[in-house]
């Protein structure tokens, strides 16, 4: 097993694997899946090149080993420098787009409008677009400033329950200074 790193997810919470100093590429969940997205490789017509690698709980590591596997097998080679996880999906207009780009179609716009009008009522920033209830949204607590990956279908409460009070640990419930 290698001794790889993840560095801090990007707007879309995608996270950057670095091994022995090298990034080799990206990881992320999208519907329940893994993906890995390898440095320098994409497809004929420009797009990153992602590969589905596993689903569950061990999917993040899985996406990792894999990067791993395939830059000791010599199959990629790696960037020196990792993306900028600040980098920002921002519209002409410089605002946040109110769907994450694969989600960008109209019968998503009701459900991106309810969920934002709920993150207002509990206190939380996006810092990327909407990607659906189940898919991962990187946040900023209002309360405290924690930034971190949230799932919308955690923080709106289930079969007509209120949602938790639990934030994210250490949220102490006041405002940042």
């Amino acid at each position: 097993m290698n001794e790889y790193t993840f560095g801090a997810p990007d707007t879309e919470c995608r996270y950057p694997v670095l091994l022995r100093g090298n990034f080799l590429g990206l990881v992320f969940r999208w519907h329940r899946a893994w993906f890995a997205i390898p440095a320098g490789i994409t497809n004929v017509d420009g797009t990153e090149h992602e590969i589905r690698i596993s689903s569950g709980a061990t999917g993040k590591d899985a996406a990792a080993e894999y990067l791993c596997a395939e830059f000791d097998a010599g199959r990629i080679a790696p960037a020196q420098k990792e993306p900028d996880p600040a980098r920002s999906p921002v519209s002409i207009t410089g605002a946040l787009p109110l769907l994450h780009r694969r989600m960008d179609k109209p019968q998503n716009h009701a459900a991106a409008y309810t969920a934002l009008r709920g993150l207002v009522a509990l206190r939380w920033t996006p810092l990327g677009g909407y990607p659906g209830a189940d898919n991962p949204w990187l946040l900023k607590c209002q309360l405290c400033g924690w930034t971190g990956v949230k799932y919308w279908s955690h923080l709106r409460g289930r079969r007509g329950n209120p949602p938790s009070p639990y934030r994210h640990p250490g949220c102490t419930g006041r405002k940042a200074l």
